[in-house]
Order: C-alpha cells, then structure tokens, then sequence
C-alpha cells in the first residue's frame, strides 16, 4: 500500500460532493424560513436587535436580512439576492428568498438521485425562459396617467407592509413624490431619480395623518440671525451659493510681518471691503434668501441683514441640490459670475417652522418642482423607520410602472399561471432535464402556498382548488386574496403585481439557485492561515518608513 499523500494542510477543512450541496441547501431554506412568515398583508413583523442595542421591527425581506450576522457562505449569498432586488426593483425582497429556497429545495431530491447538478441547473434556466416568455403573456399594459389605477397598484405593493392599515396614505405620498421628480428624457421614456431628488424627513411627533409631500423641498436649518431676518418670505428670488462669504484664509499658515501699525488697519479693513463688495455683487440682484453651503461670517451676514436678506448657511450639497431643481435656481459657485437666469424664482413660500423642537426651513409652494421632500410624522423613532421603509418601496413601484407599465396579477396568481404554463410544457422537454423542470414549475407554487399558510387557511384545499382552476393555464387572475385566504378573481380584488418586480424576483432565484447548486467543494480555514502571516510581514515595514520621516525632518 502507498503511504496516504497530504495535500492540504491539516488546518484546512474541505467538505467536497453532496455533502455541500445538502448543507448549501439546508442553510438557503433556513433563511427562506425565516423570511417566509413576512410574505403576504397577513404578515409577521420581525424585530431584531442591532449591535448597538437599537431595535429593529420590520418585515422588509431585506431590512431584516441585512440586520442579521450569518456564519454560513451559501446563507450569506441569499442574503446578497434581496439585497440585489431592493437596488433593482425596491420591492419583492421577500419573494426573491422564498422562491429561491424552493428552488434549492426541489433540487434536493435529484441530488439524491445522483443527478448532475449541471443537468439541473439547465433544466432551471430553461423553466426560467419559459416563465418570462409566459410573464409576457399575461402581463398588461397600464395607464400611467390613471391615478385610481396607479393608487390601486401601489396599495398591493404595500398591502403586504405594516403600513398597510393607514389606507391609501402611504400609497398617495409615493406616488405624489414620484410624479414630482419625473422626468422626460425624449422618446416617452421618463426617467425617475428616487434617490437624488427625493428627500424623506423623519419628524418625530405628530400623527401618521400629518405626513405629505411638500411640493417643494424642506431642511433641518434656520436662517443666521434669527432675530434680524424675515422667516417668511412670499414668493422669494433664491440665490445658491457654493462658496464661503467669509475672508479666505490662507491655504496653511501665512505669516504676514507689518512693519507700520498704519498697515494693521489697512489689512483689516481689506478683509472688509472684500467682503462688502461680495455682498454687493449678490445684492444686485435683490435677492430674498441667500443659502450658501459653506461658511457665511458675521459682517456678511450684517450686510445682508441690513438690506433685508435672509440667508442661511452651511446646508448640505444635496439638499441644496434638491432646492435647485424646486425653485428653477442654477447653484453659483463664486458671486462674481452670478446672472439674472441664475436667481431661482419658482418658490411661492420661504417660512421656517418649528417642529417639535427642531426648527425647519421650507421652500414650498413651488410652481414645477422637479425635487421634493417627504414630511413624515409619527409617534416613535421606530414606527418612522418602518413608514420610511415602505415608502421607499411603495416610490419604487411607482417608479417601476412609470419606467414600465405593465402589470402582472398578484396573490399568486401570476406564480400559480406561469406554474401551470411550465408543467404543460415540460411534457414536451426531452431527455432527463424534464424532471428537475418539472420540479422548477412546482417550485413556484411557494409563493401562493406561503401566502395560504400566512393567512392561516386551509393550505391543501385552498392549493389544490387553485391549481385546478389553473390547470391549462386559463383564468390567469385567480388566486388568493391575502387578508381572508379566500380565492378570489385578482382584477376585481384590484390586487396587482408590477412586471417588473416579477421578472427581476423570477430571475434572481432561479440564478441564485443554480450558482449554489454548482458548488460542489467548500475549502474552509484559510483565512487563519494567512492572518499571523500577513500581519507579522507588514509591521516592520510601517517602522521603516515611520524612521525614515523622521531622518527626513533632521536636516531642516
């Protein structure tokens, strides 16, 4: 006999063949069980807690999967998956894991079977075409104009989030705020930018009722000198400012040696006048509010006060931004170079108010804002967080159906038809890969089957009804209506679903699936090697360089 040859270390760990697949699959299941509860307007809410002891209470697929600290890879890379789909998309988080955990699940028995994973994951991605191609059939054109549709459609969004219980006001701040920022691009495509030009403001007190969209934008300041400047100007000209109403000071430090004492006042009073002629070149242009995003010093702020100017300062480059595209005004960088085109005049309203204890700048009643801001109220820190959450899901839905307008069924509907689509088709499958895509077509009965466990109805009855209404792949809009658990015609029930979110939801498990389904050899325990190693090798050079400074500054 030969003597046994070690390759690898002895610290390494190395788990190779089916043994990884089934761990792969038990870890992905797991964290599919753990979201599974939160799918559905019946849903569980879940509350973590955070490292800092800040509590957590949310059923965003992907704000709890991104709370939670896994030791498990394949765990890790579903965690990646509704994170990837709340970029994409903003909503079916949830649905991403569930589907994907399916997926892996089904798998599990072909594993057994000695199937080769590749046979599998072919089978997936053929299922997956055919799914998209059957998502086209039945999706539907929309009116992006309608507002009732539109409301309707956001509401199934959110139907499923805490939220749902204030009715129709979440569902009416996003898709106000998403109209707002619209815009052409040419070709009918509107363009819609959440994330830059839409603000959301958390204001602790209050009820929920309070909340709106401005049509403008707000911001945590107050203007300089209070007690001097107006708070409330009516149809205000804005100037943006990009740079410091302040004496520049020397890069790093200038000594300057005055011989005179005559130059002392000299130098001073240059630092005035150059201040009083930047004030000068704004107040050419009568402003009413001048906001700068850096500094703004005290003589400058006298001289606007004395011409009657509010100003603030120090405001940060993106809501300053956002004001820019509310009021028309162009943001200027040195006053020198100001226009009359440059001074913004689309506002109806500067005020600043108190809220709660904070004061609060408004720039409002804007004639065509192109930014807004989002005035959340409620009663705890908490409640806001999980109301901001779902507005970010509910504005990109909207936003979804603005770039896309085609809609899907929800409640299952959509899963249960694509389902029956695939296990029609799969007769016509040669060879051995019709199993597994057998398998992949009654893997998305998830969804709908979650969505009856939720509601705590019968499961069996209800799916075995529902897949028998399905069955040739007809009446595509018969699913489950998730507050009662009764089967119910989705169109009447006005329960929809955006295309969008479907297609993207579909893809990332499928793909999700197939990637850990392909590994088949898991190395662990290198990182351990390498950390005293690597550690012990870069010390010396940081002295090195540290005493070679030092030789450096010797000579001087």
């Amino acid at each position: 006999m030969h003597a046994p040859v070690l390759v690898l270390k002895d610290t390494l760990k190395r788990e190779s063949g089916n043994k990884v697949h089934y761990a792969n699959i038990q870890a992905s299941k797991a964290v599919a069980d753990i979201i599974r509860t939160t799918l559905g307007p019946r849903s569980m809410l879940k509350m973590l807690l955070d490292a800092a002891g800040g509590i957590v209470v949310t059923n965003d697929g992907n704000a709890i999967l991104r709370e939670l600290d896994l030791a498990h890879p394949a765990a890790k890379s579903m965690i990646e998956l509704s994170r990837t789909q709340d970029e994409e998309v903003g909503d079916g988080t949830t649905s991403v894991i569930v589907l994907a955990g399916e997926m892996l699940h089904v798998a599990e028995a072909f594993i057994d079977n000695n199937y080769h994973p590749t046979v599998i994951c072919r089978a997936y991605n053929k299922a997956l075409e055919d799914a998209i191609a059957a998502l086209e059939k039945i999706a539907m054109t929309v009116d992006v104009k309608d507002r009732a549709t539109m409301l309707g459609l956001v509401k199934s969004c959110i139907g499923t989030k805490f939220t749902s219980q204030f009715g129709n006001l979440i569902a009416d701040l996003a898709i106000d705020a998403t109209t707002t920022v619209g815009v052409e691009v040419g070709q009918g495509i509107r363009e819609v930018d959440i994330k830059k030009y839409v603000k959301v403001e958390k204001v602790p007190g209050g009820q929920l009722e309070d909340s709106q969209v401005l049509k403008g934008v707000m911001f945590n300041k107050d203007v300089v000198a209070p007690g001097k400047m107006r708070r409330k100007i009516v149809n205000p000209r804005i100037i943006l400012l990009d740079c410091p109403l302040e004496y520049k000071k020397g890069e790093n430090q200038t000594n300057a040696e005055l011989l005179r004492e005559e130059d002392w006042s000299v130098l001073l009073k240059m630092e005035e006048e150059y201040i009083e002629n930047l004030c000068v070149q704004i107040l050419k242009f009568k402003p009413d509010l001048v906001i700068t995003e850096k500094g703004l010093s005290d003589l400058a702020c006298h001289y606007l006060s004395k011409a009657g100017v509010s100003a603030i300062r120090r405001l940060r480059k993106t809501d300053n931004n956002r004001i820019a595209k509310a009021c028309g005004a162009v943001i200027v960088n040195r006053p020198d170079e100001l226009q009359e085109s440059d001074v913004g005049t689309g506002a109806g309203l500067f005020e600043v108010r108190k809220i709660g204890d904070e004061f609060f700048a408004f720039i409002v009643d804007c004639t065509d804002p192109k930014a807004c801001t989002v005035l959340l109220r409620g009663a705890s820190k908490d409640l806001l967080n999980e109301v901001e959450r779902n507005l970010q899901d509910a504005m990109s839905v909207a936003r979804n159906i603005v770039k896309n307008p085609k809609l899907v069924p929800g409640g299952g509907a959509t899963e249960l038809t694509v389902s029956a689509i695939l296990k029609q088709k799969s007769s016509s499958v040669e060879g051995i890969e019709k199993w597994p895509y057998e398998a992949a077509a009654i893997a998305f009965e998830a969804i709908p089957r979650t969505l009856a466990q939720n509601c705590g109805v019968n499961v069996i009855r209800t799916m075995t009804s529902l897949r028998g209404t399905h069955a040739n792949g007809e009446n595509a809009w018969v699913g489950i209506d998730g507050n009662t658990g009764a089967i119910a015609d989705m169109k009447e029930r006005k329960i929809w679903d955006s295309y969008t979110v479907k297609v993207q939801a579909f893809k990332t498990a499928i793909e999700a699936a197939c990637m850990l389904l392909r590994i088949d050899d898991i190395v662990s325990g290198i990182k351990k090697k390498q950390a005293p190693g690597a550690g012990a090798s870069s010390k010396p050079k940081v002295e090195e360089e540290g005493e070679a400074e030092n030789e450096a500054l010797i000579p001087e």
